[in-house]
């Protein structure tokens, strides 16, 4: 289980470093965890939903970005599949195609995404996974995806998100790009389900025991922050990445705006069917604690715990510093 943590896509955000925090915060408060729905609406590299597949009776994940939504397949999924397809990509002859042209070094943009060798292998890479789509299943297909996407995630050059690259490749970018198996660890008899949608859209069609929500808290959007990983799994190029960075068009999420983030919140819990909704967010937050409460006590009583811990922030020059953060997780027991 830890290996499976630790070696997931990581970002600066994720609750890899909270998950006991949270485990121990839901366990206290809900019994007889192993015969609760539990739902994870914004799932990200699905740390937390990872973490409780063994531990509740069924899991509903979602998330609107279509990478996190390959991992959620391939983890979380019971099907054991045979991966020996993994040395057949890694011994691929690199190409030049769309992540070489668009985000590699020496391509016709030159933007320093990945080095020259890395962008035309997973050109290479792609373009194989496409043309044996259709004699494979969808889970073996995403299987060997989200191999791909945590191999990227290693040789990436960037300082933390992909938002930007680093003006010189560095170090780790340099080398080459080498794929290996998923190891599910957890394999049971759970059929879960897993979405790719707004999660103010999906939250009016499901229904479950235990809702953990934990959206996007500043107004950074997440569509831009990992566009590459999109492009990767998506690798649909009609529309043409622009602009320095190479964005392609994305999702925007309501909770990264502070005109929209208290009315779309205030929606997904009105509509949430679930009994006991966990919320996690933090005092860096575009919504302060006060209101969150103050809309939560609308539908249920409200606990809130805390938990002081460092994270990380990309400073002017791409470096990571460690800041002090708190952690909140809100517990609301629905009416």
């Amino acid at each position: 289980m830890t290996e499976i943590l630790d070696n997931n896509i990581g970002y600066i955000g994720s609750k890899l470093s909270l998950i006991n925090f949270i485990y121990n915060t839901i366990n206290e408060n809900v019994p007889n965890l192993h015969d609760k729905i539990f739902c994870d609406i914004f799932s990200g590299t699905n740390i937390v939903s990872i973490f409780f597949k063994n531990k509740v009776k069924k899991l509903i994940t979602n998330d609107i970005e279509y990478y996190s939504y390959c991992i959620a397949k391939s983890y979380l999924s019971n099907d054991i599949i045979n991966q020996n397809k993994i040395n057949i990509l890694n011994n691929l002859n690199p190409i030049k195609g769309n992540i070489f042209n668009y985000y590699s070094e020496n391509g016709k943009y030159n933007r320093l995404y990945f080095s020259e060798y890395n962008g035309k292998k997973i050109d290479a890479i792609r373009t194989y996974l496409n043309q044996i789509k259709n004699d494979i299943s969808e889970i073996e297909y995403l299987t060997l995806l989200t191999s791909l996407l945590k191999s990227v995630d290693k040789i990436s050059n960037t300082a933390s998100v992909y938002a930007s690259y680093l003006k010189k490749l560095k170090k780790t970018a340099n080398n080459k790009i080498n794929l290996k198996p998923i190891n599910k660890f957890i394999v049971n008899n759970q059929i879960n389900d897993i979405y790719n949608e707004d999660a103010l859209i999906l939250i009016k069609k499901i229904k479950g025991d235990i809702l953990y929500i934990d959206p996007p808290y500043n107004q950074r959007q997440y569509g831009s922050n990992y566009h590459i990983l999109n492009a990767i799994s998506k690798y649909d190029f009609n529309i043409k990445p622009k602009g320095i960075t190479g964005l392609m068009e994305y999702n925007k999420s309501k909770f990264s705006s502070k005109l929209n983030v208290y009315d779309s919140f205030n929606d997904l819990i009105k509509f949430a069917e679930f009994n006991h909704i966990f919320i996690s967010y933090n005092n860096e937050g575009i919504m302060n604690k006060k209101s969150i409460l103050k809309i939560l006590s609308k539908y249920g009583n409200v606990k809130i715990y805390e938990k002081k811990y460092k994270t990380f922030k990309a400073d002017n020059n791409r470096k990571n510093k460690s800041i002090n953060t708190i952690e909140y997780i809100f517990y609301l027991k629905k009416f």
